[in-house]
């Protein structure tokens, strides 16, 4: 058997976790830059207050129902995060952290007798209890059936009591029956608007073999997999976590538009120092790096962005910030030249064909300095012992990331000096 254990609003609960006098009152959380809705608390969402929707554009309606508004919190979001997999790796060994909010489980080895509907409440008690972070639970045989459980205990919370077990036949056809073909899992607006052309409506539907030739021709094994998991038929397995990324990626919308070469080249320094930091913290060197600048128009009313970019392959593998900071201006450089006019609304510095440190080819006329290696280390080791990267390339600027966040909680559980205070009378 598997289980979908999902945290409801999760970045609203994790706000409301540190200010208890929210509870009950409408949240809704921003994403990066304060740009658009990406959370939204219950009470937000009965008021109306669209998902997804640019802050400014419901601005008005927000004071109007007395909204409270955060900008994303994503190292307290994150650290919570992990606290709920540790609770739940205490019921199973197997999980899987599907997204930082869902956690798949099985529970192959446990006892053949156990009650899942009692087990999963213990699990959703425990974390509302060490957490007050609410969470959902579903269970049934397959980990696309455990999908379509989850959303039946969180759309009927006062039946279920935030647990639903699907555990027999019967069970699972009035689930499929239930569930809209677009609430189906790996099934996105297009597909399913196709399918309901179809006549395909519900996951039900889905799983009529009349359709299955159809599936297989727009889905491939995919859909066919999808089938035989909504049947009842385990096909997919939990996903080992990755322990080595294959390529590291820092990118960021700016809080403003920009055209100064300056900073830019402040912006692409520090992506590129952060991407030099996450290949030593995983042991790993890259040879290939590319960046990228975007602009955003609006023509006739609607949003185009359009991407430059440039790659280079180093002679060498390195992890040295020096080496990928002067890499990643001299890319930049390139570009701007060619579009020196232009206005740029995001950037980003990828790194990519990532080699164990241990195990990197050296280059007989070409090196980096040896004296690289122990630059490097004093650098983290400083910057773990200070914080806050203090150490810096000189063409990082003060501010690490520079974005807009006006409606920041403090980070509870990752800064000391921002720890919770109670003042005793």
């Amino acid at each position: 058997m598997y289980a979908l254990v999902d945290c409801n609003n999760f970045y609203a609960s994790c706000e409301r976790l540190f200010q208890p006098g929210l509870v009950g009152k409408p949240i809704a959380v921003l994403s990066n830059n304060d740009g658009c809705i990406i959370s939204r608390s219950d009470e937000a969402k009965v008021l109306g207050i669209p998902m997804g929707a640019p802050e400014f554009q419901v601005r008005e309606q927000l004071r109007q129902s007395k909204v409270h508004v955060f900008s994303s919190n994503y190292a307290l979001y994150g650290d919570l995060s992990q606290r709920v997999f540790d609770i739940l790796r205490q019921f199973t060994p197997n999980v899987e952290e599907y997204s930082i909010d869902e956690a798949f489980l099985n529970f192959d080895g446990l006892d053949e007798n156990l009650d899942y509907h009692d087990y999963g409440l213990q699990m959703r008690n425990r974390i509302l209890k060490w957490l007050s972070i609410p969470v959902c639970v579903g269970v049934a045989p397959t980990k696309a059936l455990s999908k379509v459980a989850n959303k039946i205990a969180r759309k009927f919370p006062k039946q279920t009591s935030g647990v639903h077990v699907i555990d027999t036949d019967k069970k699972r056809i009035k689930a499929l029956k239930w569930t809209k073909i677009e609430d189906v899992w790996g099934i996105g607006f297009r597909l399913s608007k196709k399918m309901k052309d179809r006549n395909i409506y519900t996951a039900y539907d889905f799983v009529d073999p009349r359709h299955r030739a159809w599936i297989k021709l727009q889905m491939g094994v995919v859909g066919l997999r999808l089938v035989n998991e909504l049947e009842g038929q385990s096909v997919l397995e939990l996903e080992a976590p990755l322990t080595e990324k294959k390529t590291i990626a820092v990118t960021r919308s700016f809080p403003k538009a920009l055209n100064d070469f300056d900073a830019l080249r402040e912006r692409v320094s520090t992506f590129a120092s952060v991407c030099a930091e996450k290949l030593r913290a995983q042991k790993s060197c890259c040879q290939t790096v590319y960046v990228f600048l975007k602009t955003v128009d609006y023509p006739d009313g609607k949003r185009k962005s359009r991407g430059y970019q440039q790659l280079m392959t180093l002679p060498f593998a390195t992890q040295s910030t020096l080496t990928l900071v002067q890499t990643a201006v001299h890319l930049l450089t390139e570009i701007y030249r060619r579009n020196p006019d232009l206005i740029f609304a995001k950037a980003g510095v990828i790194v990519s064909q990532l080699c164990p440190e241990n195990e990197k080819q050296f280059d007989l006329f070409a090196d980096e300095n040896p004296k690289h290696l122990k630059l490097m280390q004093a650098m983290d080791h400083l910057n773990q012992k200070i914080g806050e990267r203090k150490v810096k390339i000189g063409t990082q600027g003060e501010k690490t990331w520079n974005m807009k966040q006006e409606k920041l909680s403090p980070k509870y559980t990752t800064r000391f000096d921002e720890i919770l205070t109670i003042t005793c009378r």
